[in-house]
């Protein structure tokens, strides 16, 4: 990613930067979470924009969590260590943890609510942990509205914090 291939990117932070100097840029994609391929071309692009001063101020690294409840935490905690180590800021943009769920959007199994729960507060333990981590977002508030039922055709849902009606779940409490 660094280099020819972070160009456009590159020009957009220094247009943006220009429009206000006082905005926070931050870069922000998904599937660079751990330690992989895309981590390590997001951590050399953001490398090569602060050593040649191209203004970026942090790095959104989005987790939906939709296919894969074993999360690699130390993965996760390496990557975000890295990234602040360069001087910018860490947030988590788009956390969703999606379980499986039938058609009306209720929860298969009620033991992978306490799943949910640990995923939430461990991704809270390990974000917080690096004094360069300053912000999680979740994807939206409540179950109701949650975009991964309709991506998932019904098969994956209960993905956030408030249930469908508007209660908080075991994750809420833990995060």
């Amino acid at each position: 990613m660094a280099g020819k291939g972070s160009a456009y990117i590159e020009q957009v932070f220094r247009w943006a930067h220009a429009a206000d100097p006082d905005a926070l840029l931050f870069y922000n994609d998904n599937g660079g979470e751990t330690i992989n391929p895309k981590s390590d071309a997001v951590y050399e692009m953001v490398q090569d924009f602060k050593r040649r001063g191209v203004p970026i101020d942090g790095v959104g690294l989005q987790m939906h969590v939709i296919d894969d409840l074993n999360l690699d935490f130390a993965g996760i905690a390496a990557n975000i260590a890295r990234l602040t180590a360069l001087g910018i800021q860490i947030h988590i943009t788009e956390l969703d943890v999606a379980l499986p769920t039938d058609s009306n959007g209720n929860v298969r199994d009620i033991a992978d609510l306490a799943r949910q729960t640990e995923i939430y507060r461990r991704i809270a333990q390990v974000c917080f942990a690096h004094p360069g981590f300053t912000a999680i977002q979740t994807w939206g508030f409540t179950d109701k509205y949650s975009w991964i039922h309709s991506r998932t055709k019904g098969a994956k849902g209960a993905a956030l914090l408030f249930d469908r009606n508007y209660a908080p779940k075991p994750a809420y409490v833990a995060l």
